[in-house]
């Protein structure tokens, strides 16, 4: 049963980091540091260092603000387009490093698409949130997504399953959000 949480874990980590890159690394490297509730294995207990989290909280600042302004936001979406997978791959390897529940290349493979796929829907709906809104959204959805991977990743250590859940409700609301403000085509038009 431990396997399947922490691989439950393991996805719902690096999910969250397809919304924010930095959230979910700076969640297990704290608490890996400072609690019992993370256990890193080498070489993943690198994502404890002090320097380490001190180099990512200082990216998650730095993007946290960036991340509402308009012109701004694109091109950290463009960054994320490697960061992202990178930190989903990082994350999913560091939560599996514990039980080893899957191998390390399909582990990194896993959090690569998982982070990925999540970064690539919200890349989406950001254009489409700029041009109904002028931009005035932008902020406002940045701060759901990050307040999200935020919950994700602490749900993901604490409670897989429901973190599992949350996200196919974000999944359902962002669906929903999409096809309200994209207006329809009926068949046959261009």
């Amino acid at each position: 049963m431990s396997g399947l949480l922490s691989i439950l874990s393991a996805f719902g980590l690096s999910t969250a980091a397809g919304l924010n890159a930095y959230i979910p690394l700076l969640t297990v490297g704290l608490l890996a540091r400072y609690t019992d509730l993370v256990r890193l294995n080498a070489p993943y207990d690198v994502v404890a260092h002090p320097v380490f989290l001190l180099v990512v909280a200082v990216l998650a600042l730095l993007d946290l603000i960036g991340d509402k302004i308009p012109a701004v936001d694109h091109m950290l979406h463009l960054a994320g387009m490697v960061i992202s997978p990178a930190a989903g791959a990082i994350v999913f390897l560091a939560a599996n490093s514990s039980t080893g529940a899957v191998d390390p290349v399909l582990a990194a493979v896993c959090g690569i698409l998982a982070a990925g796929a999540t970064h690539i829907g919200r890349s989406a709906v950001r254009p489409v949130a700029t041009a109904t809104t002028g931009g005035i959204a932008n902020p406002a959805i940045s701060a759901i997504e990050d307040v999200t991977s935020l919950l994700v990743s602490i749900l993901a250590v604490l409670v897989p399953v429901l973190a599992i859940g949350l996200l196919l409700m974000f999944v359902i609301l962002t669906v929903r959000f999409v096809r309200r403000i994209v207006p329809r085509r009926s068949p046959g038009s261009p």
